[in-house]
């Protein structure tokens, strides 16, 4: 039959518009439409031998007809079918009776459009990706995607054989969002976009919002329903509140441990067996290494595609879920590391994603990375922005995430991170800063600390930005960034250049490890030890340390006791809790060999482990060691002035009256010093709360003597105890009896 001859068939230019799959108004001419004979009902269906029109009841309204030469199937009906209408068509392996896509209205709420084309929706993921819904009592999947410049956008997949024509998108151009609702679309089912660029090419895209995503090499985005609201919880927020006891467990999840032939272990074989280790351990949170799908392994997690979605490289999002909820049931809190500075430009992911450069910016000198060969994300754009903060806040209300760490926020901050001179773009004032990114930032936090003031906002921060973790005005427009703690990379830095150097030097850089001290409470600072310091070259912690074995032991010993002792949350990465030699291989397990009995210098590597137990103990169960972390009325020093003997010796406070203070003593030299004098604040006996020389970690068990203060002036106190100080050793000692303790003149 011939087009012109075919009844209810459009005009043939029509036709073939569709035939191309290059209609970017699909729903007007398919589906149901009245015309001036009758009712035209038409589809698009590649592939079929014969359509037919059944009534909901099974009952036959009618056959369609082919349109000559392509794959739109006609029929002009003398009325509407009062129930709506089914399609029964042979794909010439038999029957299917499927509902039509293109009879059902649009779902996407007229609030959600306007809030996503303002870019100010809290929660654009209830509104974009794929989300299982029943209509009329027909279930299926409304898909959503935001692709302003496109010409068309089909949703393609495992239930239409991945053929563009087969399911073309409506547009909300004043959102600039194509959606269709799709029956008989399940969980499981993978999908992608099929969109035909501004600039006239045809892409295959992840959705950007999908809950689920294929493994890799896969690149399929997975239908999964919103994992169910986490409701906020009185004990976690006394967990992450600032003046909690906090030491971090960093962790890559693919190599903390692997199962049997190296393979990943799942997200429920983690749960019993990284859970209680890190419990065990004493550690009060894990902060993982990125969890969002990513698809090069040797990126780390750094350089995601999927940011709604956890990998599933260890398991489905329900797994994932129960991970954390295993977690918090043991009293453990978790973090993600978070990833809002860039993102690969994967033919799959974000990268000119309708055919424009639409999350990220067009010109290179502001949308290319050059350390990391990625895209950076345009954070003028409100959709981008919407993209982001709304992300930020599903993983904590979806996953009940205690909080995240932004990773390179220094990246975003500067206009110029990293770049020549010509190679950047001032901003409007000239300057270079990222104004965008700022206000991203404090836009970010600001939305965190309203609607989930128990979680836990972290920057990893290397520059001297003031106010990072400072509050931003009411209106986000000013004052700090709104971060509740930073990262201290100038710690870290110093106090590992000191550790590195043969004792017989420390003398000359006692400045190193104390100047710290000078801007402690400038922020509210995180320690840490990351993945960062083992990896690439830097060496292990141990390697790190001079000397023989038994030194490079000590060393570490002490080092984790003047980290533990110090002003400022602690962060440890695996591996650096037992002194692996290797540095990390994120292609394999940890080292847990090193502890098994028999094993070379076992007892070493035991004793290290047990150190870093005792004091992650040490540290929640001492109000003086947690409490005052971020202010100076928490510390005061004993001595700093002693570098010919390389010592150290600090007192720490809490704001509790009877809370005892704890003072640490730093020895770092490998020679015993006999009755060593120094000043305490109170008087009385005191007692060992950690000791990094006792014999139970390896040390050399040297006697400390009689630890009574005597009424004996030093350091401009009234009392002072005299001490063997052990070689290469941290001492924390806290009055044996506070009751009876009485205070001496300062």
């Amino acid at each position: 039959m011939s087009r012109s001859l075919l009844p209810g068939s459009p005009d043939p230019e029509i036709v073939a518009l569709f035939q191309r799959a290059e209609s970017a108004d699909p729903f007007s001419v398919l589906g149901l439409h009245a015309c001036a004979d009758g009712w035209a009902l038409r589809a698009l269906l590649p592939g079929a031998q014969s359509v037919e029109a059944l009534s909901p009841a099974g009952a036959l309204i009618g056959p369609l007809a082919r349109v000559d030469g392509s794959d739109l199937w006609c029929a002009l009906l003398a009325a509407r079918p009062d129930d709506g209408y089914r399609l029964r068509i042979d794909w010439g392996q038999g029957p299917q009776v499927l509902d039509d896509a293109y009879r059902f209205d649009s779902q996407l709420r007229e609030g959600d459009r306007w809030l996503l084309a303002e870019g100010t929706h809290l929660r654009p993921y209830e509104a974009l990706g794929a989300h299982p819904i029943d209509v009329g009592g027909s279930g299926g999947v409304r898909f959503a995607v935001w692709a302003p410049a496109a010409r068309r956008v089909s949703v393609v997949g495992d239930f239409n054989g991945w053929d563009g024509r087969r399911h073309m998108m409506r547009l909300h151009p004043a959102a600039g969002v194509w959606e269709i609702f799709v029956p008989h679309v399940g969980e499981g089912d993978r999908y992608r976009f099929e969109i035909l660029g501004a600039d006239g090419q045809l892409r295959l895209k992840a959705d950007p919002y999908a809950n689920r995503a294929e493994l890799r090499p896969g690149t399929a985005s997975v239908v999964a329903r919103l994992p169910a609201g986490v409701a906020s919880s009185d004990q976690r927020r006394a967990a992450n509140a600032l003046n909690a006891p906090m030491s971090i467990y960093e962790v890559h999840l693919p190599s903390w441990r692997r199962g049997p032939e190296g393979r990943w272990l799942t997200y429920t074989e983690l749960a019993e067996r990284l859970v209680p280790y890190a419990c065990d351990m004493g550690f009060t949170h894990l902060e993982l290494l990125p969890v969002q799908e990513y698809p090069f392994d040797g990126s780390w997690g750094y350089q995601p595609t999927g940011l709604y979605a956890p990998t599933a490289r260890h398991g489905e999002p329900a797994d994932f879920k129960a991970f954390v909820e295993a977690a918090h049931a043991a009293g453990l809190g978790v973090i993600l590391d978070w990833v809002p500075a860039h993102f690969p430009s994967d033919a799959h992911g974000l990268a000119q994603f309708d055919g424009t450069c639409l999350y990220e910016h067009a010109d290179p000198r502001e949308g290319y990375h050059p350390d990391w060969n990625t895209l950076i994300y345009n954070y003028g754009r409100t959709e981008v922005r919407n993209f982001l903060v709304g992300n930020a806040l599903y993983w904590i209300e979806r996953y009940g995430i205690d909080g995240l760490r932004v990773d390179a926020v220094a990246s975003m901050l500067y206009r110029d991170y990293s770049r020549k001179a010509g190679e950047w773009v001032p901003n409007r004032d000239g300057g270079r800063e990222n104004l965008e990114a700022i206000a991203f930032l404090r836009r970010m936090n600001q939305t965190i600390g309203v609607e989930r003031p128990e979680a836990l906002m972290m920057a990893e921060e290397s520059t001297s930005f003031p106010g990072v973790s400072r509050p931003p005005s009411d209106d986000g427009l000013s004052g700090g960034l709104g971060f509740h703690t930073k990262w201290n990379m100038g710690w870290m830095n110093d106090t590992l250049r000191y550790f590195a150097r043969d004792p017989v030097h420390r003398a000359w850089h006692q400045d190193e490890l104390r100047f710290s001290i000078m801007y402690a409470f400038n922020e509210n600072f995180v320690l840490p030890l990351s993945h960062d310091e083992v990896v690439h070259g830097k060496g292990s912690m141990l390697r790190k340390m001079p000397g023989d074995d038994w030194r490079r032991f000590a060393n570490l010993r002490a080092c984790y006791g003047w980290m533990w002792g110090h002003p400022g949350k602690k962060l440890l990465f695996m591996g650096n809790e037992f002194g692996q030699w290797d540095e990390w291989n994120a292609d394999a397990a940890l080292h847990w060999h090193l502890l098994d009995e028999g094993a070379p210098q076992q007892a070493l590597h035991s004793g290290l482990q047990r150190l870093v137990r005792d004091l992650n103990r040490v540290l929640v169960h001492q109000p003086a060691l947690h409490r005052l972390d971020f202010s100076s009325q928490g510390f005061g020093w004993l001595r700093h002035d002693d570098a010919a003997a390389s010592v150290l010796a600090f007192e720490r406070k809490a704001d509790q009256a009877d809370a005892p203070p704890v003072v640490v003593i730093c020895h770092f030299t490998p020679e015993p010093r006999q009755a060593y004098r120094l000043g305490v604040p109170l008087a009385g006996a005191w007692q060992v709360l950690i000791n990094t020389d006792d014999p139970v970690y390896g040390g050399s068990g040297l006697d400390l003597g009689h630890l009574v203060a005597e009424p004996v002036p030093s350091d401009g106190l009234a009392q002072s105890i005299c001490l063997n100080l052990p070689p290469l050793a941290t001492l924390m000692l806290v009055p044996l009896n506070r009751a009876d303790a009485e205070a001496g003149d300062a």
